[in-house]
């Protein structure tokens, strides 16, 4: 059996202790950013899409099902086949395929070529999310092992604070093929960052986990209920978010500029949660913020479903409220749960469970966009809320199922 990442020395991760430099995953966060800006941005823009191309939001929605299908499912494998590339050259490989897609998809003559540019994409994100988080933590010295990892999804949390309303903004002014521009922009600044900032040999001598580890890992019961609990969170948060826009629309009446605004105040909101999520569980444990997390987040989802009964003007206040504490909530989770599943298993298992975790909730992703988009295609609203609502209810019980081991060992001892 092939050595664990996290075991693994390298010659650099000895130099990156001594510099006390984190400078290299900040260039790594270039990537992470670029690739949670045009995950994030589609969202807002698929009634623009649909209205080009001559399809319903249902059809078009499917831009959003196969990019998540395809990156859950070809993530660990991607990562398997480019294990014997240096990782500086990996996800260089994976921000020129990135970077490519986003090219085609800003031409794209119809709406066959975009979906094969995010295929193209979610092949290239699914590969270079993994190898960054696994790069970052290998460069630095074990006690700076935790701010690296920060430092890197610190790009997806600009993401979704900055790149997602840029996103809306600029694709509402501009055109949808404007935002896929810019983001091939980023990809550009990235492969610079990569470049300039990571030494060619980073972690050179670093082995990549195959599937037979990955799969032990999966048969541990404690990561595999935690994974189911991620399952059901994300397919409850994107059967409701890449439909926020004719949501929006229906229940309160909002344009484009309504539209751009509340999605960027969803944004703000999911930043506040994922950072202060991190320092919530610091201090009171990672079960209870998950589970808090998960209860106001399927409390937020209800009020939507309900808020579809009344009128636009009273209906404003409760449903905007609760677009604020879903983002908040939506993402809060995220920082405890990466935390449970690292203490799950064992040390070295934890690069492997997370790698997991990030296939599952995409998985997730996929399943709620598809669903999602058939309750749109059948003009029932109000059940965009009501199934997102349930999905976390089905979380919440197979949360309090994954944490019921721990605490009765806790009790015993």
């Amino acid at each position: 059996m092939s050595q664990p990442l996290s075991s693994v020395p390298s010659p650099v991760a000895a130099q990156g202790a001594a510099d006390g430099t984190l400078l290299p995953p900040a260039f790594l966060a270039l990537g992470t950013f670029a690739i949670g800006t045009e995950g994030f941005m589609i969202a807002p823009l698929l009634p623009v899409m649909a209205a080009e191309f001559g399809m319903g939001l249902s059809a078009v929605a499917m831009l959003v099902v196969v990019f998540t299908l395809v990156l859950a499912l070809s993530s660990p494998i991607a990562t398997v086949l480019t294990g014997r590339l240096r990782r500086r050259d990996t996800l260089l490989l994976a921000m020129a395929l990135f970077t490519t897609g986003n090219l085609v998809a800003a031409v794209s003559p119809g709406f066959w070529t975009l979906m094969a540019a995010r295929v193209l994409m979610a092949v290239a994100a699914g590969l270079y999310a993994p190898n960054a988080n696994a790069l970052a933590g290998a460069i630095v010295g074990p006690e700076k092992r935790g701010r690296a990892l920060a430092i890197v999804s610190g790009g997806m949390t600009l993401a979704i604070a900055l790149g997602l309303p840029l996103g809306a903004v600029v694709g509402h002014a501009f055109g949808w093929r404007a935002t896929f521009l810019a983001v091939a922009v980023m990809g550009v600044v990235a492969i610079g960052g990569i470049t300039a900032g990571v030494r060619r040999d980073a972690s050179s001598g670093a082995v990549v986990a195959g599937l037979g580890e990955r799969l032990a890992v999966v048969r541990q019961t404690a990561v595999l209920r935690l994974l189911a609990v991620t399952l059901f969170w994300s397919v409850g948060a994107y059967t409701a978010y890449p439909f926020i826009a004719p949501y929006l629309t229906a229940v309160l009446g909002f344009g484009a500029a309504g539209i751009g605004a509340t999605v960027s105040m969803w944004g703000a909101f999911a930043a506040i949660g994922v950072t202060t999520g991190g320092l919530l569980n610091d201090r009171f444990g990672s079960n209870r913020v998950a589970l808090g997390s998960l209860l106001l987040l399927g409390g937020a989802f209800f009020t939507l479903a309900a808020a579809t009964v009344l009128a636009p003007s009273a209906a404003l206040v409760p449903a905007l409220a609760a677009v604020a504490v879903w983002g908040f909530s939506v993402w809060s989770f995220f920082p405890a749960q990466m935390a449970r599943l690292i203490a799950a298993g064992t040390p070295a298992q934890a690069s492997v469970a997370l790698a997991l975790n990030t296939s599952t909730m995409y998985l997730g992703f996929s399943l709620g966009s598809a669903m999602g988009a058939g309750l749109v295609d059948s003009g029932t609203v109000w059940s965009i809320g009501a199934i997102a609502g349930a999905s976390e209810l089905a979380a919440i019980a197979l949360d309090r199922r994954a944490v019921r081991p721990s605490a009765t060992r806790l009790a015993t001892t």
